[in-house]
């Protein structure tokens, strides 16, 4: 990794370097641009990862709490609470990797309305045939117990016909020996094949999974982009003058004695996620007035995948549903898309998450039954759900994800949850479906599971008592559209109001994708940056 010092100018800055930043990156710098990537997390190392699917405490990223190495992080808000990865390679280090395509129901949806009528799925298709090989998709040659389960679940709920493996961004390569870059005709790194070892989501030191750095960011930096980690943008401002573009006020994540960076570029891709990107745009137009022509619309539109998460616990001790990778199969049941989950050692935190499965529409009843359980059946709602060593190898979680539309906003001020700090802030607006806590359907589909496992299903507890969706799958915020009163950027993700300006990740997606994001999230970033000009001749 580089040492010398940042210079100030640059052609293009991205902010983040996840799915829609990595794609920036490289495609710009293939362009002709001077490209540098900002990116608050750290690079994290193999051996990084190795501790990390061990000890929760190296795998965690909670500043406050003093966990400030980490980079899983877990975001709790008042109507939702969302898990999102903070390194070099963004999401794509505790991604499970699983790349799905959406369903027609997607490009169905009324938000593509607001914007040019095109035929959208014709629009991206091409862009996802090179997101497929650039993420290196494969389909998941191994099932083992947990798929079994999986598959007779599939059956009692007659959707049998739709079981199958999920499509992958991971290496099945030989696991033995060091592989010549089997990608990318030698310019990518040398690889191992996957050990099936479940600990995708807590990322991968085998060096089997697909992430961000052995693909686009890797020959993003070949091709002269820089990366500079742990660096917060705190402020993007025009700059004054004939040339345009913007200044950048770069800070350290949380060590106030670092001090802060001034830099500027002539084009700013903002691809922070849907957390980072909305953080920092909300406070340049609310908080710094660096941006105030900014859409009304931005924060609006943010929508889960509908989505509910369903842990099942083992009752036998003996039990180990280890052996896989973190996602490897799935089905597609009425308007539901179903895959199992494996858990690695240091997930064993999430357990304290963990509660008794309780079917109840009514918000405040569930929440009281939920509270009865516990005290009526101890046993399962806390010793059985709860105990032992092995219980990140008897816990299968089930993610039960719909098409169905939801909304939610965020705006920017002083918050309760963070002691009157500045913060995102959920809001639910006003005649709309709200991402949902509860979903009928999805509890039906685990206490299936559990009667085929011999398990105990439960509930995510911010879910079942505090009220809040859950969800790995947070979209929008800055959707396109067709002006300023309907979107934020337009088709080419440009943002209104300000030349030069894009945002190019999750936040931009109008419309529920219905499965795992990260394929689409690509597609999109390559047809942003497939419309982008060459560098001008300097």
């Amino acid at each position: 990794m580089p040492t010398d010092p940042v210079p100030s100018d640059w052609d293009v800055v991205v902010v983040g370097s996840g799915f829609g930043g990595s794609v920036s990156a490289l495609r710009m710098a293939e362009k002709g641009y001077r490209v540098l990537v900002v990116e608050q997390g750290r690079h994290v190392s193999q051996e990084d990862l190795q501790a990390a699917g061990e000890d929760s405490k190296r795998l965690m990223r909670m500043p406050a709490l003093g966990l400030k190495r980490g980079f899983f992080a877990q975001e709790i808000y008042r109507h939702i609470s969302l898990v999102r990865g903070i390194a070099v390679g963004g999401g794509s280090v505790v991604w499970a990797a699983v790349l799905l395509e959406p369903k027609q129901a997607f490009y169905d949806d009324a938000a593509w309305k607001r914007l040019p009528s095109r035929d959208w799925r014709q629009e991206l298709a091409p862009h996802y045939l090179t997101a497929r090989r650039m993420l290196g998709l494969a389909e998941n040659p191994r099932q083992s117990l947990q798929d079994d389960w999986l598959r007779e679940t599939a059956r009692q709920l007659g959707a049998e016909d739709s079981f199958g493996p999920v499509t992958q961004a991971i290496y099945f390569g030989s696991p033995d020996t060091e592989n010549p870059d089997p990608f990318f005709a030698g310019e990518g790194p040398s690889r191992r094949g996957c050990i099936f070892c479940a600990r995708c989501a807590t990322g991968c030191a085998q060096g089997a999974k697909n992430t961000l750095d052995k693909n686009y960011l890797h020959l993003a930096q070949r091709r002269g982009a820089r990366i500079l980690a742990e660096r917060r943008v705190q402020r993007i401002t025009p700059s004054e003058g004939a040339q345009g573009g913007y200044s950048l006020v770069l800070e350290h994540p949380w060590d106030k004695q670092v001090a802060p960076l001034t830099i500027t570029a002539r084009k700013v891709i903002v691809a922070a996620g849907v957390v980072g990107t909305l953080e920092l745009l909300l406070a340049c137009r609310d908080r710094y007035a660096a941006l105030p022509r900014l859409s009304p619309v931005l924060g609006r539109h943010v929508r889960t995948n509908s989505e509910s998460i369903l842990p099942v616990i083992s009752r036998d001790p003996a039990t180990d549903i280890g052996d896989g990778a973190t996602i490897s199969t799935h089905f597609f049941v009425g308007a539901s898309h179903v895959t199992q989950n494996r858990f690695s050692p240091s997930h064993r935190v999430l357990r304290w998450q963990t509660g008794p499965l309780v079917s109840d529409a009514v918000p405040w009843r569930r929440a009281l039954r939920t509270v009865w359980r516990f005290v009526a059946h101890p046993l399962d709602s806390t010793l059985s759900m709860r105990a032992g060593r092995q219980w990140s190898a008897r816990t299968s979680l089930l993610t039960v994800m719909q098409t169905a539309d939801n909304q939610l906003s965020f705006d920017y001020g002083r918050s309760a949850w963070r002691g009157f700090r500045w913060s995102l802030r959920s809001v639910i607006p006003a005649h709309e479906t709200r991402a949902p806590s509860y979903l009928p359907e999805a509890n039906r589909i685990a206490e299936v599971f559990a009667r085929v496992s011999g398990g105990v299903p439960g509930n995510a507890l911010l879910e079942s008592v505090g009220n809040a969706s859950m969800t790995a799958h947070v979209l929008g915020g800055c959707v396109m559209g067709g002006s300023a009163a309907d979107g934020v950027i337009d088709e080419r993700h440009e943002v209104f109001g300000y030349p030069g300006l894009y945002v190019v990740d999750a936040s931009a997606i109008p419309a529920n994708v219905g499965v795992n994001p990260s394929l689409t999230i690509t597609a999109m970033a390559e047809r942003a940056m497939a419309l982008m000009p060459e560098m001008a001749v300097r």
